[in-house]
Protein backbone atom coordinates (compact mmCIF):
# COMPACT_ATOMS: atom_id res chain seq x y z
CA UNK A 1 0.00 0.00 0.00
CA UNK A 2 3.34 2.23 0.63
CA UNK A 3 4.32 1.91 -2.50
CA UNK A 4 1.04 2.73 -4.60
CA UNK A 5 0.43 5.82 -2.21
CA UNK A 6 4.01 6.98 -2.95
CA UNK A 7 3.63 6.07 -6.66
CA UNK A 8 0.16 8.11 -6.72
CA UNK A 9 1.63 11.21 -5.15
CA UNK A 10 4.82 11.53 -7.18
CA UNK A 11 3.39 10.59 -10.29
CA UNK A 12 -0.60 11.69 -10.17
CA UNK A 13 -1.46 8.42 -12.14
CA UNK A 14 -3.91 6.21 -10.97
CA UNK A 15 -2.85 2.54 -9.81
CA UNK A 16 -4.64 -0.40 -10.42
CA UNK A 17 -2.61 -3.34 -9.07
CA UNK A 18 1.05 -3.00 -7.24
CA UNK A 19 2.92 -6.63 -7.69
CA UNK A 20 6.06 -6.31 -5.44
CA UNK A 21 8.91 -8.77 -7.05
CA UNK A 22 11.87 -8.92 -4.36
CA UNK A 23 13.57 -11.90 -6.24
CA UNK A 24 14.20 -9.30 -9.07
CA UNK A 25 14.10 -6.60 -7.46
CA UNK A 26 11.15 -4.65 -9.20
CA UNK A 27 8.02 -3.11 -8.24
CA UNK A 28 5.22 -3.72 -11.43
CA UNK A 29 2.84 -0.83 -11.25
CA UNK A 30 -0.57 -1.76 -13.21
CA UNK A 31 -2.05 1.96 -13.85
CA UNK A 32 -4.97 3.21 -15.42
CA UNK A 33 -5.70 3.29 -19.36
CA UNK A 34 -4.29 6.37 -20.53
CA UNK A 35 -1.77 7.40 -17.46
CA UNK A 36 1.04 5.80 -19.05
CA UNK A 37 2.82 9.44 -19.64
CA UNK A 38 1.76 11.07 -16.87
CA UNK A 39 3.52 8.20 -14.70
CA UNK A 40 6.71 8.05 -16.71
CA UNK A 41 7.22 11.63 -16.67
CA UNK A 42 9.11 13.68 -19.05
CA UNK A 43 11.89 12.27 -19.79
CA UNK A 44 11.32 9.46 -17.20
CA UNK A 45 11.95 11.60 -14.16
CA UNK A 46 9.00 10.31 -11.93
CA UNK A 47 10.30 6.77 -12.46
CA UNK A 48 13.96 8.05 -11.71
CA UNK A 49 13.03 9.43 -8.73
CA UNK A 50 10.82 7.07 -7.26
CA UNK A 51 13.44 4.24 -8.56
CA UNK A 52 16.34 6.55 -5.74
CA UNK A 53 13.52 6.83 -3.25
CA UNK A 54 12.61 3.05 -3.15
CA UNK A 55 16.25 1.30 -4.18
CA UNK A 56 13.93 -0.69 -6.31
CA UNK A 57 13.49 -0.90 -10.39
CA UNK A 58 9.87 0.38 -11.39
CA UNK A 59 7.98 -1.15 -14.24
CA UNK A 60 4.66 0.46 -15.40
CA UNK A 61 2.13 -1.12 -17.59
CA UNK A 62 -1.48 0.35 -19.05
CA UNK A 63 -4.64 -1.98 -17.89
CA UNK A 64 -6.76 -2.43 -20.16
CA UNK A 65 -10.16 -4.42 -20.17
CA UNK A 66 -9.36 -5.93 -23.68
CA UNK A 67 -6.58 -8.94 -22.81
CA UNK A 68 -5.01 -8.44 -26.65
CA UNK A 69 -4.64 -4.48 -25.64
CA UNK A 70 -2.89 -5.21 -22.03
CA UNK A 71 -0.28 -7.98 -23.79
CA UNK A 72 0.44 -4.68 -26.28
CA UNK A 73 0.71 -2.73 -23.45
CA UNK A 74 2.73 -4.62 -21.49
CA UNK A 75 5.28 -5.60 -23.90
CA UNK A 76 5.76 -1.91 -24.98
CA UNK A 77 8.02 -0.54 -26.36
CA UNK A 78 7.90 -3.29 -28.63
CA UNK A 79 5.92 -3.06 -31.33
CA UNK A 80 3.32 -5.83 -31.65
CA UNK A 81 2.07 -7.45 -34.49
CA UNK A 82 -0.11 -9.77 -34.12
CA UNK A 83 -1.88 -11.00 -30.56
CA UNK A 84 -3.99 -14.52 -31.01
CA UNK A 85 -5.82 -15.98 -27.70
CA UNK A 86 -6.74 -19.17 -28.48
CA UNK A 87 -8.19 -22.54 -26.24
CA UNK A 88 -6.29 -25.62 -25.46
CA UNK A 89 -7.86 -28.46 -25.68
CA UNK A 90 -8.15 -28.65 -21.85
CA UNK A 91 -10.19 -25.48 -21.99
CA UNK A 92 -7.35 -22.95 -20.89
CA UNK A 93 -6.69 -20.14 -23.09
CA UNK A 94 -3.28 -19.32 -23.87
CA UNK A 95 -1.96 -16.41 -26.29
CA UNK A 96 0.37 -16.57 -28.95
CA UNK A 97 2.14 -12.97 -29.85
CA UNK A 98 3.64 -12.14 -32.97
CA UNK A 99 6.25 -9.19 -32.62
CA UNK A 100 8.11 -7.26 -35.25
CA UNK A 101 11.85 -9.54 -35.46
CA UNK A 102 14.26 -6.43 -34.19
CA UNK A 103 11.71 -6.04 -31.30
CA UNK A 104 11.95 -9.73 -29.70
CA UNK A 105 14.52 -9.09 -27.57
CA UNK A 106 12.98 -6.28 -26.33
CA UNK A 107 9.90 -8.58 -25.68
CA UNK A 108 11.13 -11.26 -23.96
CA UNK A 109 13.65 -8.82 -22.20
CA UNK A 110 17.34 -9.98 -20.14
CA UNK A 111 17.05 -13.45 -18.91
CA UNK A 112 13.23 -13.63 -19.69
CA UNK A 113 12.13 -10.89 -17.57
CA UNK A 114 9.60 -9.03 -19.60
CA UNK A 115 8.12 -12.67 -20.54
CA UNK A 116 7.62 -13.45 -17.15
CA UNK A 117 6.04 -10.61 -16.45
CA UNK A 118 3.22 -10.65 -19.02
CA UNK A 119 3.00 -14.11 -18.25
CA UNK A 120 2.42 -13.23 -14.62
CA UNK A 121 -0.16 -10.60 -15.24
CA UNK A 122 -1.81 -12.23 -18.30
CA UNK A 123 -2.24 -15.36 -15.73
CA UNK A 124 -3.59 -12.71 -12.95
CA UNK A 125 -6.44 -10.55 -14.60
CA UNK A 126 -7.20 -12.82 -17.72
CA UNK A 127 -6.63 -16.32 -16.88
CA UNK A 128 -4.22 -17.00 -19.83
CA UNK A 129 -2.44 -19.81 -18.50
CA UNK A 130 0.88 -19.26 -20.94
CA UNK A 131 1.93 -16.81 -23.73
CA UNK A 132 4.63 -17.25 -26.45
CA UNK A 133 6.17 -14.99 -28.10
CA UNK A 134 7.24 -15.35 -32.22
Amino acid sequence: MRYIALFESVTGAAVVDCIVDDKLNRIIFVIKEGDAGLAIGKRGKNIALLERMTGKKHEVVEFSDNPTQFIKNALKPARVREVRIIERLNGKPIAIVSVEPRDKGIAIGRNGRNAERLRFLAKRYFQIENVSIM
